[in-house]
């Protein structure tokens, strides 16, 4: 294998039997709806109608099926060859109905969110929530508070079928179904995902929560979201992702749109924590308006496949775009992150800090753009990297591209690559500190700095989750 040869991660269907918390499953039996595996004009005409869409939606849905079906799938990233889209069933309903109580939701669905603390999260730190099992939202609120200052939270289904006219004027416009092979299967194949609008000067103080779940075999899971924050508004909605632990491969591949309008601004979370067999495929990009804000923090862990580049395109003088992400890989993994920073106006600027950890093999890389306008003077940029590999068998890769029009603006690039030290261990075993331990606190400070963004509960759990990710990791 040559220096820059693709790393293989595994087939579709695997044998993976290693410890993981969100491993449990239940049983589809008693699911509304189920279609059989494959995709075709027919599974999409069937998904459009199950949803009683409008004629101008499935249209859509239908063009986007022919453009996955002509594109290839990239060869220029991570390995994707495994994916079998025969095998994958792209629609499951547990529910056909969303309910607005927790007793309301089928037991199954009820159990496996209370296991994973949604409830709990919901009572105590959250401004609303909604809950996706498998390609349905069955569960969601928003508190009064913010109803009453004419936010909107719904399912991406809803906010068509409640707001039509507004949905078609920004559904697939900041990213077409043509921008690549699985922003064109999601269009085909969308269901669930959240509609967000924040009215004008409305500042949601309480995040907003979507906890997307697999819940089944060979699935597809396509969200779609689409978050409107108008002229200085501003929120932080937050999402969280799981799936058992089966031996069969699944496909997640979101979607996600959003416009910052003129002095808004907007928190975008994710955090990922997938069972290894996870093929994680994702778009997201927002439109930036005049000294508006747009943060992506971005949280990898899990899949057996990550390939997400959270992006902006700062369209309006002054308008701002931040990136936190972390990536952790492992044995088998390839997590391929990164993002495009798309500056158009002047006196724009943006800046992204990437961290990522390998261990026991696996491989970490950023990969990103920026594109600098020939209207953008006065724009500056920033991108700061930083791997940890923690054996000498891990891997990290960087691959920027910078695409410059304008000889009046500022462009910075820096990249590290560190291993944990012998002398830093050294140093915290005489302490009384195990060398286990010793590696997370390691870790946790490499982090820290992406960790503090968070609201305290969710820095608590991300915390929680990486230690989960590191035992046993010696040697």
């Amino acid at each position: 294998m040559t220096r820059f040869a693709q790393k293989k991660t595994g087939d579709f269907e695997s044998d993976n039997t290693d410890a993981y918390e969100h491993g449990f499953s239940y049983s589809t039996k008693n699911y509304v709806h189920i279609l059989k595996p494959g995709l075709n004009e027919s599974v999409v005409r069937e998904i459009s109608a199950i949803k009683n869409e409008p004629e101008w939606m499935l249209k859509l849905r239908l063009e986007s099926f022919k453009a996955f079906e002509a594109k290839k799938t990239p060869i220029w990233g991570a390995d994707l060859s495994a994916i079998n889209y025969d095998k994958i069933r792209y629609y499951l309903s547990p529910s056909d109905k969303q309910e607005k109580s927790w007793d309301d939701v089928p037991p199954e669905v009820k159990e496996t969110f209370e296991k994973l603390g949604i409830p709990k999260a919901e009572r105590e730190v959250l401004a609303g929530v909604k809950a996706q099992y498998d390609s349905e939202v069955v569960y969601g609120s928003l508190q009064n508070i913010w109803a009453k200052d004419g936010v909107i939270f719904l399912s991406m289904d809803e906010g068509l079928a409640q707001y039509p006219d507004l949905v078609r004027e920004y559904f697939n416009k900041v990213i077409p179904y043509g921008d690549n092979k699985f922003s064109a299967l999601n269009t085909a194949t969308w269901s669930g995902g959240s509609f967000v609008y924040i009215p004008k000067g409305v500042h949601v103080s309480m995040p907003l929560q979507t906890y997307f779940r697999i819940n089944s075999p060979n699935a597809g899971q396509f969200e779609r979201t689409l978050i409107i924050v108008d002229e200085g508004a501003s929120v932080h909605y937050i999402e969280g992702c799981t799936a058992p632990s089966f031996s069969s491969g699944s496909l997640h591949a979101a979607v996600v749109e959003i416009y910052v309008k003129k002095g808004a601004r907007c928190q975008y979370t994710t955090v990922q924590n997938w069972y290894k067999n996870i093929y994680n495929l994702v778009t997201k990009r927002a439109y930036v308006e005049a000294e508006a804000e747009m943060i992506w923090t971005d949280f990898n862990m899990g899949s057996k496949v990550t390939m997400k580049y959270p992006g902006f395109i700062l369209a309006g003088k002054g308008a701002r775009g931040e990136v936190l992400s972390m990536a952790l890989a492992g044995t088998d993994q390839h997590q391929d992150t990164g993002t495009k920073s798309i500056h158009l106006a002047p006196y724009t600027s943006s800046s992204v800090v990437s961290k990522s950890i390998s261990k026991g093999g696996g491989r970490t890389s950023y990969r990103g753009l920026v594109n600098v306008g020939p209207n953008a003077h006065g724009s500056k940029n920033t991108v700061i990297c930083d791997a940890l590999l923690l054996d000498p068998d891990s891997r990290s890769d960087t691959y920027p591209i910078d695409k410059i029009f304008n000889n009046q603006v500022e462009i910075q690039h820096e990249a590290t690559v560190s291993k944990i030290g012998d002398d830093q261990l050294f140093y915290l075993m005489s302490r009384g500190v195990s060398e286990e331990q010793a590696r997370k606190m390691i870790v946790n400070g490499f982090i820290d700095d992406l960790v503090r963004k968070l609201p305290l509960e969710y820095a608590v759990e991300m915390n929680r989750l990486i230690d989960h990710e590191m035992e046993g990791s010696i040697g």
